[in-house]
């Protein structure tokens, strides 16, 4: 049913089903979000459809229809699956209350439950350079992108050349990871291995994208199992993408990179996100260090650098990660 007979028969009967402000709020997501983001819509309005009747009036959707769904996620899946689908029928819903005029309060506004995530594994230093080391080809020049750049994967397999600016020695990053789904980019300056690399790279690559599927000519959606295989050759613990820019993260903290450098380089819009990211335990220890006997006189936080120390941001602080 298309946005006017939703509206016609809004007037006649003073509400719509289910399956109508779903049609309706998926070609909403269609046009406003990634492929991937709508296909994890469609999908959560699939799965809830299986427990709640789609043609259900929509003014009778109650919160216990909501949590007896999410509780069966929660079992079947987890705490963390059940929440995040929670989040996305109370974004639908609250889309539906403002466009078309769905009844108030949002029926999806119910308690979370408990998450157990496990911790992210970020490998060591070592083992990123062994895994490095297997590589071949532009796969190489790729990881060390991923760890000189602290990228996202999407925004490594989206790389066109013309985000390359050689003159600059400076690559340009997209992102769609915003509250609205705006495309919103960042220059990030290339360390000299990377602009080498690249440079390199650039003379076998005849395509409009950086990174390219050698099966298809096309850039890469997907890259299963190639951490994976790659990480077996080396023999280390397997690692993904996203594990990279972590230990980016990570090296820059051990090198005293202030923390308000280390957001700008991951470009996070706030710095909690970057602080979930730093894997560094030494200040705290030395905060807890004046519980001891010996404690110091005084709490010097270690291994950080003075403002002026860092102040050439840039380059400098992304060499860092050339060992």
């Amino acid at each position: 049913m298309r946005r006017k007979s939703v509206e016609d028969w809004h007037k006649l009967t003073g509400t719509i089903s289910l399956a109508e402000w779903a049609e309706e709020y998926l070609d909403y997501a269609k046009a406003k979000f990634t492929k991937r983001t709508y296909e994890e819509k469609r999908l959560i309005f699939k799965r809830f459809f299986q427990h709640v009747d789609p043609t259900l009036p929509v003014n009778k959707l109650t919160s216990k229809h909501v949590l007896d769904y999410l509780k069966i996620q929660a079992q079947t899946r987890s705490g963390y699956a059940a929440n995040k689908e929670r989040k996305n029928l109370l974004a639908a819903y609250n889309w539906g209350i403002k466009y078309l005029g769905l009844p108030t309060p949002n029926p999806c506004l119910v308690e979370k439950f408990p998450e157990e995530r496990q911790p992210r594994y970020i490998p060591p230093e070592e083992d990123f350079w062994k895994v490095y080391d297997m590589a071949e080809g532009q796969d190489k020049v790729m990881l060390l992108a991923f760890l000189h750049l602290a990228a996202r994967r999407s925004e490594l397999f989206r790389l066109r050349w013309e985000d390359v600016d050689f003159v600059n020695q400076r690559v340009r990053l997209y992102t769609r990871k915003r509250k609205d789904g705006t495309w919103e980019y960042d220059w990030l300056p290339m360390t000299d291995e990377l602009f080498n690399a690249l440079i390199m790279h650039k003379q076998n690559n005849k395509s409009e994208y950086v990174f390219v599927d050698p099966q298809t000519g096309k850039p890469f959606k997907y890259r299963l199992h190639f951490m994976k295989r790659l990480c077996k050759r080396a023999g280390v613990k397997p690692f993904g993408f996203h594990a990279i820019r972590h230990l980016a993260a990570s090296i820059l903290a051990k090198e005293g990179v202030p923390a308000i450098l280390i957001q700008q380089i991951l470009r996070h819009k706030n710095l909690a996100t970057t602080e979930r990211y730093l894997h560094s335990l030494a200040d705290l220890k030395t905060a807890l260090q004046a519980l001891s006997k010996n404690k110091k006189p005084s709490f010097e936080p270690s291994g950080r650098k003075t403002i002026k120390q860092n102040q050439n941001v840039g380059c400098n602080s992304l060499k860092i990660l050339h060992f």
